[in-house]
C-alpha cells in the first residue's frame, strides 16, 4: 500500500482539528446534573485549577486595573467607574454583574478569591443556550442545560465575546458605537476584518490573550491602561500606493479615514438625559423602535450611522474618579482622550461621544452613584434623595473616602469619549479628500489646533513628526 507523504500543512490541519476535538467533548469528563454555574467550575477547575488561577488575574475577573491618571496611581475599572449610562455599579451589582465573568456578585462581600465563583462558560460556551440571568447577579438562567453546555465547551467566538461587550450599558449598541449584535455575523460592508464571508476573524485575532490575559483595554473604564492593539500589529505603515496618504498616516489614525461611521446597523445610544425620569409622561419609543422616554431613566436619543467626533489622541486619557470635584454649570468629561496639535504621539482619531445629564450633590459638587435596582432603588421608589443617600452608603470607595450624601442634589452635563476602533469599511468606502478638505468638511480645523484647513490656510499651523 502506497503511504501518502504527511505535509506540514496537513500535519498542522491535523494537530488543529484533534486539539478542538478535544476542547469540545469533555463528555466523558463531565458528569451532571448541575443545578448552578458554580458547581460545574468545580468540575472544571480538577484539571484547569491553573487555568482558573490566571484568569482570576484579570481585568475581567477583577474589574479593575492599577493605572495613572493625572499622575496618581488609582484602581479603576467597571468596579469604581462613575459612567453616565447606569452611573455606577456600587449598590446595583445583581442588575450590573449579570455581565460579569463570575457567580452571585450580589453586593461588597463577593469573594473574589472563591475559585469556584470563576464563570468558565460565558467565555467557552459553543451551544448558543448559555445565558445568564439579567439581574442575577451573575448566575445562570434556570431555563440552561448546564451539563450540555459543559459537555460541548470549545475556543471563544464572537459570539461569547458579544455576549456582554456588544450588550454594555444595558441593550443592544448602547455603550460602544462600534460594538453591537450585528458584529457577530456581520457582512462586508459592516467590518472587512469580521466579515464572515471574508476574514471572519474571531476576537483574539487582534486581542491576542495569553494565560487568559486578554490585550485591549476600553478607554471608558481603563483610561489609563496600556492597550498594544493597533493596525501596525498587522498593516504596513505605509500601506498606501500614493505617499501623500502614508503622509497623512503621520497624523491621522488609520480609523479617522476607513472608519467613516458607526452604528451601520443597529442604533447606538448617543445621550442619556436621568434628570427627567420619574414625570408622568408617556412612554415613547423613536423611530428605530427604542424608548425615546423611560420614567425610570429619563430621556434617551440614539442614532445610526453616526459621523464620529474627532480629536487628538496619543494612546492615554484621563477620567473623573469617584469624590472628584466637579463643577456644575459646566460639562464634566468623565473620560476623555490625551493629546494635542503639537503632542508628536498623537493622531487624529475618532470617537464616539456619549452626553448625559446625571445626578450630583450640590453641596459637595461631587457626582453621586445612586442606588437604582433593588429594594430602595430609584426605579422601584422614584426616590431620588433616597436613591442618592443609599447609593453613596453602599458604594465602598465614598465610604473609604469619608464622604457622605449631603442631603442636596441636582443634575449636571457630562460626556463620555469612547475610541472607534471596529466596523471597519471596506477600502473603497474610505474617507476621500474632499470629505475632509471641503466646506463640507467633517473635520473642525481650529478645534483641532490649526488655523484653518491646512490645505488651505498658507502658513497654517501644523502637525508634523
Amino acid at each position: 500500500m502506497k503511504t501518502l507523504p504527511i505535509t506540514l500543512s496537513l500535519l498542522t490541519a491535523l494537530l488543529y482539528c484533534t486539539s478542538s476535538w478535544a476542547a469540545q467533548d469533555h463528555s466523558e469528563f463531565i458528569e451532571g446534573p448541575f443545578s448552578k454555574g458554580s458547581d460545574v467550575t468545580t468540575q472544571c477547575i480538577e484539571c484547569h485549577e491553573d487555568h482558573a488561577a490566571d484568569f482570576m488575574k484579570s481585568s475581567h475577573w477583577t474589574w479593575e486595573l492599577e493605572q495613572t491618571l493625572s499622575g496618581r496611581t488609582v484602581k479603576r475599572g467597571k468596579k469604581n467607574t462613575i459612567n453616565n449610562f447606569c452611573v455606577a455599579i456600587s449598590s446595583n451589582e445583581p442588575r450590573c454583574t449579570s455581565c460579569h465573568a463570575g457567580y452571585g456578585w450580589k453586593d461588597n462581600n463577593f469573594d473574589f478569591s472563591d475559585m469556584t465563583k470563576v464563570d468558565c462558560l460565558i467565555c467557552h460556551d459553543t451551544t448558543g443556550t448559555y445565558v445568564k440571568d439579567p439581574a442575577g447577579a451573575g448566575e445562570v438562567s434556570s431555563k440552561v442545560n448546564l451539563e450540555r453546555v459543559a459537555k460541548n465547551v470549545g475556543t471563544p467566538v464572537r459570539d461569547n465575546c458579544g455576549t456582554c461587550h456588544f450588550y454594555g450599558g444595558g441593550g443592544d449598541g448602547v455603550k460602544h458605537g462600534d460594538l453591537d449584535s450585528s458584529m457577530a455575523y456581520p457582512d462586508k460592508r459592516t467590518d472587512v476584518h469580521m466579515d464572515v464571508d471574508g476574514n471572519d476573524f474571531p476576537c483574539q485575532e487582534c486581542h491576542t490573550t495569553k494565560e487568559h490575559q486578554i490585550t485591549g483595554n476600553a478607554m471608558g473604564v481603563s483610561p489609563g491602561g496600556d492597550n498594544p492593539i493597533g493596525c501596525n500589529n498587522c498593516h504596513d505603515s505605509a500601506p498606501h500606493e500614493k505617499q501623500k496618504l502614508n503622509d497623512h498616516g503621520q497624523a491621522i489614525a488609520c480609523q479617522t479615514c476607513h472608519i467613516p461611521e458607526f452604528a451601520k446597523n443597529e442604533p447606538t445610544k448617543m445621550n442619556w438625559d436621568w434628570s427627567t425620569a420619574g414625570s408622568s409622561r408617556e412612554q415613547t419609543v423613536d423611530e428605530y423602535g427604542k424608548h425615546s422616554y423611560m420614567k425610570k431613566k429619563g430621556d434617551f436619543v440614539w442614532a445610526k450611522n453616526v459621523t464620529p467626533q474627532y480629536a487628538w489622541y496619543n494612546g492615554k486619557a484621563d477620567a473623573y474618579m469617584a469624590g472628584d470635584k466637579m463643577q456644575a454649570d459646566s460639562v464634566t468629561k468623565l473620560t476623555y482622550p490625551l493629546g494635542d496639535i503639537n503632542d508628536l504621539h498623537a493622531k487624529i482619531t475618532p470617537f464616539k461621544v456619549h452626553t448625559g445629564k446625571q445626578i450630583y450633590d450640590k453641596k459637595l459638587n461631587i457626582f453621586i452613584t445612586p442606588k437604582v435596582f433593588g429594594k430602595g432603588g430609584y426605579w422601584k421608589t422614584f426616590d431620588w434623595d433616597e436613591a442618592a443617600r443609599l447609593g453613596m452608603e453602599q458604594n465602598p470607595n465614598m465610604v473609604d473616602k469619608g464622604i457622605k450624601y449631603s442631603g442636596e442634589y441636582g443634575f449636571a452635563a457630562t460626556e463620555m469619549w469612547w475610541p472607534i476602533n471596529h466596523m471597519v469599511s471596506p477600502k473603497e468606502d474610505a474617507l476621500k479628500c474632499k470629505d475632509c478638505h471641503s466646506q463640507q468638511g467633517r473635520l473642525d480645523w481650529q478645534a483641532l489646533g490649526y488655523d484653518g484647513d491646512p490645505m488651505k490656510v498658507k502658513g497654517g499651523q501644523k502637525h508634523t513628526k
